[in-house]
């Protein structure tokens, strides 16, 4: 085993396709990040397969900034200590979203709840058709594919060199962002088919290279696009940024925790 970096940041997206929020603390469990996800808007538009309204559609979305109403609640599962108290191990339960209310601020300032109909017309405007837009949400993460995502500070930087301009590590809306102590760009992708391990407890498998679309085209400021960055990834890194993982072991994660690659 090596010590290979540490956390430098962690994020959660309480509502698909909308802003993240930076955490300090981050309970990881088999379906992800806690709290992460858990509200999602469906479209009458959509494919069939994939009945999601996203940026793609409504670069607006990327303006909302979602918050839980109870920061403690959403902060971790509610019978954590109870769980972690048994041997070898429970899952933690998790809370309903009757507990997990989730409040949407507009680009105005103004605080709307998840569920408001004016925000499901916000939503609407400008979308150049008729959708009819319904509000999904559930315990556990309305994740595309894997339940966790990570990229490294380096390959951002790569990126951005690349580019001759500063790219913003939000637009690839990972979960975990980690500085290496070695400066290796795209080094998630020597990681596939092992694992690593977070802080003291938690472990994750390397699964799969993430393969971006149109949505790290969106300034996550002010969602105005930008095709040569995908352009790039498409052209120069076989259109992957960063890796997907699943959790093998259940933990806590924290900011400045050491990243161990464990086999």
């Amino acid at each position: 085993m090596s010590v290979i970096g540490t956390v430098e940041s962690l994020w959660r997206y309480p509502v698909k396709s909308m802003a993240g929020e930076e955490l300090d603390r981050a309970w990881l469990g088999f379906a992800g990040i806690y709290g992460d996800r858990v509200a999602v808007f469906r479209s009458d538009q959509a494919t069939p397969g994939f009945p999601w309204l996203t940026a793609r559609e409504q670069r607006r979305m990327l303006l909302l900034r979602p918050r839980f109403r109870d920061p403690v609640a959403a902060s971790q599962p509610p019978n954590l200590a109870e769980a972690l108290a048994e041997a070898p191990g429970l899952s933690p339960l998790y809370a309903g979203h009757e507990t997990l209310v989730i409040d949407v601020e507009l680009p105005d300032g103004e605080m709307l709840a998840i569920d408001d109909p004016a925000l499901l017309q916000f939503l609407k405007q400008h979308l150049g058709r008729e959708h009819r837009i319904d509000l999904l949400r559930s315990e556990r993460a309305f994740t595309d594919c894997r339940p966790l995502s990570l990229i490294s500070t380096a390959t951002v930087a790569t990126l951005s060199t690349e580019l001759g301009r500063p790219v913003d590590k939000r637009r690839f809306r990972a979960n975990v962002c980690l500085e290496l102590d070695r400066e290796g760009s795209f080094a998630e992708d020597t990681w596939i088919g092992r694992r690593l391990k977070i802080g003291n407890r938690a472990e994750i498998s390397i699964l799969e290279k993430d393969p971006r679309c149109a949505m790290i085209t969106l300034d996550p400021d002010s969602a105005e696009r930008d095709p040569s960055i995908l352009n790039h990834v498409l052209k120069h890194h076989a259109g992957t940024t960063g890796v997907y993982a699943a959790v093998l072991v259940e933990g806590m994660l924290e900011t400045g925790a050491p990243v161990t690659l464990v086999d």
